[in-house]
């Protein structure tokens, strides 16, 4: 007699249910990257230069500024990712992230990089009409970086540099101060030479860097190498020459800026050593977070700066 057998459907049960919207949760959130969040921390360069730092006030204001811009550049990693899952399951590290791998749909990021876009330039337009209008920019420019502009050789390393002027004009909007058109340049130029930085640690650190990125096809590390000695000169005397602008001393009323040159100096050197001697800077955030001896010197320009900005006041 042949044997009966029923198969026994699956059935969801609320615990898995529950499980299951905490991993894809959980996977959301890396996909946002909050470890790159520290990019986002040039939003507060117009609170200390503007002398703002403890007014209570502005400070909340750029607060809620850096959490805008937090929440936008989680998007654009989002709409990234989505766009270059096939290529990220080919990178050695990249075939990791959620999308890449399949713990997070395609369909399920891009409802919620709307949902976070439209609630994100809600807040930006709540703080003021001009930084709504800057963080629209920047998520325009940002999505379209992650579409198109990241395959066009030279604009896709500008646009990145865009990306954090566009930080640093916002935090200044946010709060309603002028920011000065040399740090402006100075922001251009840091993420200028942080952006050709990575450029070369893809293209030496990757055995087959053309097929996980093909934009690095029409680099060569001679090339890259060339920029990066151009922007890194230009990035200590524009940083030199604001120190001293008569414009600088005249607003903070003392010229002792100069004195924390030494300090990017440093920093700058420090981070090329990383990318030629120790093949780095393939993720600036991840360099700012554990090499300790530039968080010291930054840590230590930052205590120079607010003291010699702060420290004269009555």
């Amino acid at each position: 007699m042949a044997r009966i057998t029923s198969a026994t459907p699956a059935v969801s049960t609320p615990a898995g249910d529950t499980v299951r919207r905490r991993s894809v949760a959980a996977s959301l959130l890396r996909s946002l990257r909050p470890n790159q969040w520290t990019k986002n921390l040039f939003v507060f360069a117009g609170l200390i230069f503007a002398e703002r730092l403890f007014d209570l006030d502005a400070a909340a204001k750029a607060t809620a500024a850096f959490g805008v811009f937090c929440v936008l550049s989680g998007v654009v990693y989002l709409i990234n990712d989505v766009q270059d899952r096939e290529a990220d399951r080919r990178h050695p590290i990249k075939s990791r992230r959620p999308i890449a791998s399949g713990a997070l749909s395609p369909d399920t990021a891009v409802a919620a990089a709307l949902i976070l876009t439209v609630g994100a330039l809600g807040s930006a337009f709540w703080i003021n009409r001009e930084f709504g209008i800057v963080a629209l920019v920047y998520v325009t420019l940002l999505t379209l970086y992650s579409l198109s502009l990241k395959h066009i050789v030279i604009l896709d390393v500008l646009t990145i540099s865009g990306g954090f002027v566009l930080r640093a004009l916002g935090g200044a909007v946010a709060i309603d101060v002028k920011f000065s058109h040399w740090l402006l340049l100075l922001m251009l130029l840091l993420a200028l030479f942080l952006a050709l930085s990575k450029r070369r640690a893809e293209l030496v650190t990757l055995g087959d860097a053309r097929g996980h990125r093909r934009i690095l096809a029409e680099y060569s590390p001679y090339l890259l190498d060339q920029m990066i000695s151009v922007v890194t000169a230009s990035t200590l005397l524009a940083y030199a020459f604001y120190t001293i602008d008569p414009g600088t001393v005249q607003k903070f009323g003392t010229d002792r800026l100069l004195w924390t040159v030494p300090f990017p100096l440093y920093g700058i050197f420090r981070y090329l050593y990383l990318v030629h001697q120790r093949e780095g800077g393939g993720n600036p955030s991840e360099v700012l977070l554990t090499d300790r001896p530039i968080l010291v010197c930054v840590a230590l320009w930052g205590a120079a700066v607010i003291l010699i900005l702060y420290g004269h006041r009555p």
